[in-house]
């Protein structure tokens, strides 16, 4: 099934919804507990998951500006470091990840930005009970690419995101989750850029993508 513009925009939206609704709904029920208690020590219970959630939402809304949005300036470049920035801000929250960032370029073009945080965002969401997770980045004669591997003691991705990782194309049954792959393919197909998904071995996936031209 092939997704329109409009198909896609929706799509995406449903998703950032789904994920923002979380932190921001603990905020409003932590206002609302907030103006009902008295109790000093209950209310500075209060504050600290009002701060939290904040914390929270403000990560996710940095990585997802960076991911989805025009972020980044007007360059044809960004930096790796603010890449490396929004990923720990959104994996940090997960305390059952452990992180090794290994990109050798300070820079990269935008779109392989956008690709790489995507990545991070689809493996992320693969690793069901915690893991580890490298991040890795090289220009190689002129190719950029770029690796995601996790590790983990249960790894889940669903049929419909790999396939459209691979083929931009997913089942007739199109989900908000499959907004990240759509644009991965999108970004990568558009550089004439390969993308493979595999598992070398039990308990570890690899995503990786190349794109012909920096």
């Amino acid at each position: 099934m092939t997704v329109s513009p409009v198909d896609f925009a929706s799509l995406l939206c449903s998703r950032l919804c789904h994920d923002l609704l979380s932190p921001i709904g603990a905020l409003n029920n932590g206002l609302e507990l907030l103006a009902d208690e008295t109790d000093p020590t209950m209310r500075a219970r209060c504050m600290e998951l009002l701060a939290d959630s904040a914390r929270v939402s403000a990560s996710k809304l940095k990585f997802f500006r960076l991911a989805f949005g025009a972020a980044g300036g007007f360059g044809e470049e960004v930096a790796t470091r603010e890449a490396r920035a929004a990923i720990e801000g959104l994996i940090g929250e997960n305390k059952r990840i452990e992180l090794d960032w290994v990109v050798e370029v300070p820079t990269m073009p935008k779109a392989a930005i956008k690709v790489l945080l995507n990545l991070v965002l689809i493996a992320s969401e693969s690793l069901v009970r915690g893991g580890r997770m490298e991040i890795g980045g090289e220009d190689n004669a002129g190719h950029l690419e770029i690796v995601v591997k996790v590790e983990g003691a249960r790894l889940v991705l669903d049929p419909e995101i790999r396939r459209t990782l691979i083929e931009g194309q997913g089942s007739d049954e199109v989900t908000p989750r499959a907004a990240a792959a759509y644009m991965v393919h999108a970004l990568v197909t558009e550089s004439g850029g390969s993308m493979q998904v595999f598992e070398p071995d039990e308990g570890v996936m690899i995503f990786g993508a190349v794109f012909n031209a920096r």
